[in-house]
């Protein structure tokens, strides 16, 4: 549904290959199409519409991480904060993680010495990736691909939440004013993310090509040679 930014390969694919490079096995449930987090039901208040999708998860999930063995990762911050919801909620004590986080802890000590490939880096944190205390792996991935990496003063929500911002665009424009008009000033080299959908807001609010930070790191490993599997 939101494909990548131009002819990027998209934070899924980048995340397989880091974890390629790392040595790490990932399993993808079989029908990950009809499966969501559910949030867009829950934001909406459509209770019986995510109760439905709940179940769907469980059933999927609880096969899939040999019920919950291994960790569950997300390639999208509010997608994560809304997977822990659903497990909260059915009793079930899996680890649920974000990518970001994952990446940053288990892949990035393997990879060793990487060379950036950016020399100033801005990062636009979501409002998922704070509340569930992302934001340092987010910096440890920027600060593996940027010689400097900045965060704006007036970072905030860029109020695309979900479809709001196809919908409403006034909101995410008047969102992100302050934080877009500090974003053209910085004039960086590279925007990044963790969340499509904030990216794409950003994108709009300042002109600026906003990425999944996974996908610089992508492109800054390519040429590293992979360990053994484990």
């Amino acid at each position: 549904m939101f494909g990548a930014a131009g002819d990027g390969i998209g934070v899924t694919a980048a995340f397989r290959r880091l974890l390629e490079r790392a040595g790490i096995s990932v399993v993808v449930p079989e029908g990950i199409e009809t499966l969501c987090c559910s949030t867009p039901w829950t934001s909406k208040g459509y209770a019986a519409g995510r109760d439905v999708m709940v179940r769907r998860v469980v059933d999927f999930v609880r096969g899939a991480s040999r019920n919950g063995e291994l960790v569950i990762v997300s390639d999208g911050a509010s997608c994560t904060e809304g997977f822990a919801h659903i497990f909260d909620d059915a009793g079930l004590a899996y680890r649920t993680e974000d990518a970001v986080d994952f990446v940053a802890r288990e892949v990035l000590p393997v990879l060793g010495d990487i060379s950036p490939i950016v020399d100033t880096l801005v990062l636009h944190p979501t409002c998922s990736s704070t509340q569930m205390g992302l934001n340092p792996a987010l910096h440890a991935v920027g600060d593996a691909v940027a010689h400097e990496v900045r965060v704006p003063d007036a970072w905030g929500c860029c109020g695309f939440a979900g479809d709001r911002g196809m919908l409403h665009p006034e909101l995410t424009a008047s969102a992100t004013a302050a934080e877009a008009a500090e974003v053209r000033a910085l004039d960086a080299d590279g925007h990044a993310s963790c969340n499509r959908t904030c990216e794409l807001g950003m994108t709009r609010a300042t002109g600026k090509e906003y990425r999944h930070v996974l996908e610089l790191l992508e492109e800054a490993t390519r040429s590293l040679p992979a360990p053994q599997s484990r």
